[in-house]
């Protein structure tokens, strides 16, 4: 009677069993280890397995130790990609998945060498390939992330809010402290904050940043080996030095001022007339008359049609006037300065001033200076 019983029992179990198994064998699994060119591993990557015939996708990623497995795979040819950080590091292409266990690895040493092999390089010579490759690869992720920064900075300080530009390119310097141009915008930032400040030693702490990080961006581009290749170096090293001369007339620091503003013209000779024009003009505001002449008479030579600096030749030349009796007397040169202003200018904003002026030195108004006057 019991063997009767046990006989039907067993013969569900091993029933059960067959059905459990022949389920299993339906898929395939995949692992493997994931190495980079120096053999560590390589940690939160993605495997990427795309069925060839089927398209199915599965998307694995890697852990700590650069491993990676998946249950429940379709068998089939597939084309299994590795990649990390959204750009492909290598691609295998139809590995066969059955119904067991499939070990495939990524060892970039190994393929390197395989590579390398078929180029007829030497172990040396393609990892010193592989190095290259690498320090470039490296370079544009700092590079995009800077310019992400540098946007974003940008847009602070075109909208006012020079704090937020401020702690953004700190935040940059701290990805990379060896760039001139972070420097420099770092520079303008605190440049332009500072009028801001209600706080007078605030204010003056500002423009000291300033000129700090205006100083780091000069020796930064200096020493570097590859700005000289740059087309544009000489007038990026103009405007380096232009904004540091700005900054340090804003400090009173009127000397270094007009050196830095020297320096900008002679980088940048076609924007000289700029730079000698603010050069004049700090010189102007210092009071010192015969300097700013002499830096006025610089833009006129560099650029004979620049109103503005026969009106500010004309004013430092007033500065020289004596008083004969109840009369001024200018210094020879004068009237004609504003004279030449208001051929060029006849409707400028400083038209009337310059007007006023000659009429303070009893001379009379004329638009037509340096021009001949025809035969009788």
């Amino acid at each position: 009677m019991r063997k009767h019983l046990i006989l039907p029992l067993l013969l569900v179990l091993v029933a059960g069993m067959w059905t459990s198994f022949a389920v299993a064998q339906t898929t395939g699994s995949v692992k493997g280890v994931c190495k980079d060119v120096e053999g560590k591993p390589i940690a939160q990557a993605q495997v990427e397995w795309v069925g060839v015939e089927t398209g199915h996708k599965y998307t694995l990623k890697t852990n700590n130790k650069g491993e990676y497995f998946s249950l429940g795979v379709t068998p089939g040819k597939y084309n299994v990609t590795l990649s990390k950080d959204g750009k492909e590091i290598y691609t295998l292409k139809n590995i066969p998945v059955a119904m067991d266990e499939t070990v495939q690895d990524f060892d970039m040493k190994k393929e390197q060498a395989i590579a390398a092999q078929a180029q007829g390089m030497t172990p040396e010579e393609a990892k010193a390939r592989a190095d290259a490759a690498a320090k470039a690869a490296a370079e544009n992720k700092t590079v995009g992330s800077l310019n992400d920064k540098l946007k974003a900075a940008a847009a602070a300080s075109e909208a006012g809010d020079y704090e937020t530009a401020i702690v953004t390119l700190n935040q940059a310097n701290e990805i990379d402290p060896t760039r001139d141009l972070i420097w420099f915008k770092l520079g303008d930032a605190y440049r332009l904050s500072a009028p801001k400040q209600a706080d007078p030693d605030e204010k003056k702490k500002r423009y000291e940043m300033a000129a700090t990080d205006y100083q780091k961006a000069i020796d930064m581009r200096s020493a570097s080996q590859t700005a000289p290749k740059d087309s544009d170096n000489n007038v990026k090293m103009a405007a380096y030095y232009n904004n540091l001369a700005e900054v340090d007339s804003k400090s009173g620091k009127i000397d270094d001022a007009v050196s830095n503003y020297t320096k900008a013209s002679q980088l940048d000779p076609t924007h000289a007339v700029m730079y000698l024009f603010n050069e004049g003009a700090v010189l102007t505001n210092a009071g010192k008359v015969d300097e700013a002449i002499v830096a006025f008479d610089k833009v006129i030579a560099a650029d004979p049609t620049k109103a503005d600096a026969y009106y500010w030749k004309g004013v430092n030349l007033i500065g020289k006037a004596t008083l004969k009796g109840d009369k001024m007397v200018a210094p020879e040169g004068t009237a004609d300065a504003f004279r030449k202003y208001l051929e060029l200018q006849p409707d400028g904003k400083l038209a009337q001033p310059a007007k006023d002026m000659l009429a303070s030195i009893g001379a009379t108004v004329e638009t037509g200076y340096g021009k001949k006057k025809p035969a009788k």
